[in-house]
């Protein structure tokens, strides 16, 4: 199974569960060890994966941290646990920073199962940094955090890769940083730049006063018209016929069926579990959209994910022959459409529907 399927699953698991998860030990063994066990390492052999971690540092004895992970013998990732409730800080991080710097170990994690703050020593060697290179939030992961993921996998683990990886993260989360500040409130220094680009003369107080506000001004309407192209392409190539069917067997044009597609077919598959034998939900790709079949038949449409040739994404739901599409901006958006995918089901069981649609 890959990583982004499992970790679609401990998102859901996530979103079910974090409500009572309101200890350290309960977010450990229901989130937690689920997060280590998908990365690849096995959490019941105590040599891979070691609980409550000793090693005393200075005057502070028998101090623990949550777990260490060792690859082939070698401390390679330390990783302290909060409640799931708790919200993270700096300060929650005492014991990772004494131990990283007296075990071999350059990857520290602080988590409280839903957020996962990344840590490492590119600041300082051999001293863990004060800020996280990487953020994982299961709240909202996206398709890089996926990509970066891959990196701390038990097959994929090499330090010196991460560490590389880790700096540019760093820098471009800072990068970022001042990008979205001088969006929001552009700086002298820089409404001073962008002034002496497009205004001969000299740049004034005045005239810098009133270039800070039209980069303003010109970032806000550079963002809106941005979305509405990608609104106005997506409504342009969905807007298909009723009639439009998946392309049959024989046909010249090529169908292919991403990962995204596959994901987002297990989602849905997952959902109405509760209700139907997940076999009996059956995902048909087309050119224009790709389907998801109870009992492979298309008049019993359950949902269509119009995610092809497209920046924006939807997820069609329906009620009798009437398609919503809902954008998805996260493959885990699909989870707030439950109710309309469940009740599309006991709609189809009940036999209201026969969708030729």
């Amino acid at each position: 199974m890959e990583l982004a399927t499992r970790l679609t699953e401990l998102v859901s698991r996530t979103q079910k569960h974090r409500e009572v998860l309101l200890t350290e030990q309960a977010a450990k063994t229901a989130l937690v060890m689920p997060f280590i066990q998908l990365l690849g390492y096995d959490v019941f052999n105590p040599l891979e994966v070691i609980p409550e971690y000793t090693a005393d540092v200075g005057t502070k004895k028998g101090e623990k941290v949550d777990y260490a992970i060792a690859i082939d013998g070698v401390l390679s990732i330390l990783m302290e646990c909060k409640p799931s409730s708790s919200e993270l800080t700096i300060n929650h991080a005492s014991q990772l920073y004494r131990y990283f710097s007296v075990t071999d170990a350059r990857l520290a994690v602080l988590t409280n199962g839903v957020i996962y703050n990344f840590y490492s020593d590119i600041d300082q060697p051999n001293k863990m940094d004060a800020s996280p290179f990487f953020t994982l939030n299961l709240d909202a992961v996206r398709k890089a955090d996926i990509r970066t993921l891959e990196h701390f996998t038990r097959n994929a683990f090499d330090i010196d890769t991460i560490i590389r990886e880790a700096g540019n993260l760093k820098l471009e989360s800072l990068v970022r940083k001042e990008l979205e500040r001088e969006m929001s409130e552009p700086s002298e220094d820089f409404a001073r730049i962008i002034a002496a680009r497009v205004q001969p003369g000299k740049v004034t107080a005045q005239v810098k006063d009133q270039f800070q506000r039209l980069i303003a001004n010109s970032f806000s309407t550079i963002v809106r018209d941005h979305v509405n192209d990608r609104l106005t392409n997506a409504l342009n190539a969905s807007a298909l016929p009723e009639d439009d069917e998946p392309t049959p067997a024989g046909e010249p044009e090529e169908v292919i069926t991403t990962e995204e597609e596959i994901s987002g077919f297990r989602i849905v598959q997952a959902i109405v579990a509760q209700l139907v034998d997940p076999k009996r939900v059956v995902m048909r790709d087309a050119k224009s959209y790709c389907a998801i079949l109870l009992d492979d038949n298309n008049r019993k449409s359950i949902a269509r994910m119009h995610f092809n040739g497209i920046t924006t994404k939807y997820l069609g739901t329906f009620v009798g022959k009437a398609e919503t599409r809902t954008i998805v901006s996260e493959l885990t958006d699909i989870y707030k459409m439950a109710p309309q995918l469940l009740a599309r089901v006991k709609e189809i069981e009940a036999g209201k529907v026969m969708d030729a649609d």
